[in-house]
Order: C-alpha cells, then sequence, then structure tokens
C-alpha cells in the first residue's frame, strides 16, 4: 500500500501534465515484459522491427523488475507541453547518488547487472552514453508513434478537466484508477509490492496519464524536485492501434466525399490538423478546409488544448459512422 498525506497546500496543488520521458520508460516496461502488456500487442509486434538494430538490453535492465525502476528514468514532469528533450536533459543531470541511489532500490541487495555495472560505477561518464541510447530508443520506437498517442493523452485530460470541474477533486481521483482510492485528504494507492507512506511537503501531486503503463498504475516519487507524481492509465486504449476502418467507395464517400470521409474515419481519437495531414498524406491546408466544411456540417467540433486544436466528431457523425460500418 501506498500512502501520501495531502495538506490543504498539496490538494491547491494537484495538477496534470505530459511526460514523454514517462511514457518511454513504460514503455521499455512493455517490452521487457510483453505478458503483462496484451493491449500493446500490435505496437510490440511492429516494434522488434524498428528496433533490430539496437541494442536496449542496458534500458531494459533498468526496468527488469516490472513493478519498480529507478526514480531518474521517470523525472518528474510539471505542465502540459513537456517535450522528450525536457526530460531527457533532467536524465543527463540526475547526480551520482540518484544514479547510484536508484540503481540499488531495484537490484534490493543483488549485485548489479552486467549492463548496468559501468552506470554504476561511474554515472557521470556514462549517463550521456546511456542518454545516446534513450535518444535513439525514442526515435525509433516511441516518437512514430507519438502523434496518435498524445491525441489520447490530450482527450484525456481535457475529460479529467471537465470531471474536476463538475465532481470535484474526490470524484476525479475515483475515476483515475481501480488502485486509486482518495479518502480524508489521503492518496491510497493499493500496491501488494509497496509499503510507503509519507506525509507531502506542500508541493501538491503531478497527474500524467501514459498509454504505456497499462493496464497499472505507478507512483513515482523524484527526491530532486519534492513532487510526487502518478501515472494513470488514460480512457480509450481499447482504440488507440486498432486502425480505422476503409470508407473506399462507400456510401458516405458519396455523401461527404472521399478526403472528408476519411477524416471522419481516423477521428476515433481528436486529432489536430497537422495529426490528420501526417496520417491522411494529404496538406495541412487541405485538410483544414475539409475540417471547415465538416464543422459547418456539425461533423465535427474542436477545442483548443494548449497552442492545439483537436478536432473530435459530433455524436451526428458517430451515428453516421456506426450505420456505415454496420452495414
Amino acid at each position: 500500500m501506498i500512502e501520501l498525506r495531502f495538506s490543504s497546500a498539496d490538494l491547491a496543488r494537484v495538477r496534470f501534465a505530459l511526460s514523454p520521458m514517462e511514457e518511454m520508460a513504460n514503455s521499455l516496461v512493455a517490452i521487457a515484459h510483453p505478458a503483462n502488456s496484451s493491449a500493446h500487442r500490435p505496437w510490440l509486434n511492429s516494434v522488434r522491427r524498428q528496433l533490430s538494430g539496437l541494442d536496449i538490453r542496458p534500458l531494459l535492465a533498468l526496468v527488469r523488475n516490472p513493478h519498480l525502476s529507478p526514480a531518474f528514468l521517470r523525472p518528474t514532469a510539471d505542465g502540459v507541453e513537456t517535450r522528450f528533450a525536457d526530460g531527457l536533459g533532467q536524465f543527463r543531470a540526475s547526480t551520482a547518488d540518484d544514479v547510484r541511489d536508484g540503481l540499488e532500490r531495484i537490484s534490493a541487495g543483488a549485485p548489479q547487472p552486467p549492463e548496468l555495472r559501468a552506470l554504476y560505477d561511474d554515472p557521470e561518464r556514462e549517463l550521456g552514453r546511456l542518454a545516446g541510447l534513450l535518444a535513439a530508443y525514442w526515435n525509433s520506437a516511441v516518437e512514430p508513434v507519438w502523434s496518435r498517442v498524445r491525441a489520447l493523452l490530450d482527450a484525456d485530460l481535457g475529460y479529467r478537466a471537465r470531471t474536476l470541474t463538475t465532481g470535484g477533486l474526490a470524484t476525479m481521483f475515483a475515476g483515475l484508477h481501480r488502485e486509486v482510492e482518495f479518502t480524508d485528504d489521503r492518496l491510497l494507492v493499493h500496491k501488494p509490492h509497496h509499503q510507503f507512506a509519507r506525509d507531502l511537503p506542500g508541493n501538491g501531486l503531478v497527474l500524467v496519464p501514459s498509454v504505456f503503463t497499462w493496464p497499472t498504475s505507478r507512483v513515482v516519487y523524484d527526491n530532486s524536485s519534492g513532487v510526487p507524481g502518478l501515472t494513470y492509465v488514460p480512457r480509450g486504449i481499447a482504440e488507440l492501434w486498432g486502425g480505422s476502418a476503409s470508407t473506399t467507395g462507400t456510401p458516405l464517400v458519396e455523401l461527404v466525399g472521399r478526403s472528408r470521409a476519411a477524416i471522419l474515419a481516423q477521428l476515433d481519437l481528436p486529432l489536430s490538423t497537422t495529426q490528420l495531414a501526417a496520417n491522411l498524406g494529404i496538406s495541412p491546408p487541405s485538410v483544414s478546409h475539409h475540417l471547415s466544411i465538416l464543422r459547418r456540417s456539425q461533423l465535427v467540433s474542436s477545442r483548443r488544448t494548449g497552442r492545439t486544436v483537436l478536432y473530435e466528431r459530433t455524436p451526428r457523425a458517430i451515428q453516421l459512422l456506426r450505420a456505415e460500418r454496420g452495414r
């Protein structure tokens, strides 16, 4: 059981963040422990080919225990615009003490595995090499799917914000994950492998949605920032890797046109103009033109998340797609 006790200052500083670094770390867990990651099987099948020329054994050694990984691999994010480069910079800046403490914690007294001995012996030298490997892994495995992952995360943040506004903090926590319980200003995370209790020091709590943490939640306590993070599974995981149904030569195409039908088919998750253009292989101005028509026809709606405008189907469009796919 993990227990975090909140002061009034902590309650006022509960906030959300996105962390590409956290997502990257959790994706490594999925690769290292595929039996626990069935929801990501389509991604796992494709990523093995993409990583065929990259030796990621040192990275997998960091997550060899699916329940425990070093905090320096998961630096606390504090905002929805955090980039992978930001987290990688925090990783590079880890102190030798933080690195050794993290490695000792996951080894539980056992000798360090061969892949991590150099990191333990000389963190200052090896962190740079490991950061380069993390960057290569990110570019090969996660960055190619990041726009789709990011769309799901953005959609979840919008939902949680609405829940917090209408139901308050307790309601929002109650819907995060089956392991999470909030009562009497205490956050309880039911983890049989962990025994940890702490009074928070007034810095609040950062809530981080992560697709690759499925099916579990994670608590990360970064001593360097003093801000704990709770990683949870966002809504809509079942839709993440399912390809959009083809609409070629269908009545929907005859009704709205091939390009606009393709856009509607893509919107299983909210997407931006840039993401739609990349997915469909057409120019952003063309996508913007089609979205404008679909919006005037009340088939898509838009909402702003930070600096990004996301588009999603309206109930009318959902009915059209259901009829199309049920033919």
